[in-house]
Formats: structure tokens, sequence, C-alpha cells
């Protein structure tokens, strides 16, 4: 099979392409979050992802954060309404209920399906940073998720790879 070679021809009218941006990779910068969760739910982390990026310097590059736990999880997901947010435990909670007669129980009936939830979420999260800003859209924000319904102190690590100012 042949696959076509694209020209300037080819790329659809309703597609804009910002110019090309090249960073030589001089710094990295990084810390660890200790977020203290109030049980299952969602925690915006994105003002603290925000400081980070301010107090690095950080220019040009990409923060990168992950969560160094098997039973919570990181998502970007909207901020302006918060029963997006209701609803997305919901969701999770139907597709990992407590009730499924699990075989790993032996930390509690809502471990396994943390760790489901972890499964189908994401345990690490990828933001650009550009001009010295996280690169989030509008409604967008970076969220730990807690999946266990007790307390927590979760850890979060958070590194800038980029240029500084």
């Amino acid at each position: 099979m042949t696959i076509p070679k694209m020209t300037s021809r080819t790329i659809p009218k309703n597609l804009l392409r910002s110019s090309l941006s090249s960073v030589t990779a001089t710094h990295i910068v990084s810390l660890v979050l200790t977020v203290q969760t109030s049980g299952a739910g969602f925690v915006d982390l994105t003002g603290e992802v925000a400081k980070f990026v301010a107090e690095a310097d950080a220019q040009d590059g990409a923060v990168t954060l992950f969560v160094r736990h098997t039973s919570a999880s990181l998502t970007i997901q909207e901020n302006a309404d918060p029963s997006v947010l209701v609803d997305l435990a919901a969701v999770l909670n139907r597709l990992a209920p407590e009730t499924a007669n699990w075989s790993h129980d032996s930390e509690g009936p809502d471990d396994m399906p943390a760790h489901v939830k972890t499964m189908l979420t994401a345990t690490s999260l990828q933001i650009p940073v550009l001009g010295g800003r996280l690169a989030l859209g509008t409604w967008q924000a970076v969220y730990l998720i807690e999946h266990r319904r007790r307390t927590h102190a979760r850890e979060v690590v958070v590194q800038f790879i980029g240029n500084v100012g």
C-alpha cells in the first residue's frame, strides 16, 4: 500500500497551523506535591501546577505530572460546571462497582474498584507550556482523582522539561 504524500494542496481548508516553535530543553525542574484528600472525589491541582510553572520560570516545554499510587489517578477535565465531575464519578462507579465480587478484597471493598478506576483513567499527564503558561483550554483543569473512600496523602511528581526565562 502506498501512502500519498501530503502537500500544501491536500491540507484541509478548515485547518489552521501556528508557526513552528523550537526549544532546546536546557532545564529540568521537579517537585513533589503531597495532596491530602478527603475521600473519593476530584481535587483541582491546576493552580498548584500553574504556580510551579511560574516558580520554575518555565517558558517553553512541557510539564509532566505523575501520581505515585495505584488507587488514585489524574485527569484533565471541564472546570466550569461541577456536575461534570459528579457525572464522571458516577460513570466510574458504574464501571467498577464495589459489589462486583472482586477477588482482591483484603484492603476493603473500595480497593479493587479503585485499581480498576485508576487503570481506566491515567497515572500521568503531560501539558505543554507555551510562553510561560500552561497551554490548557479555556474550560480545562487538572485533577487528582481519589478513588478510595477514606482520606489519603497522595504524592504527585511534577516536572518541567524545557527552557526557562
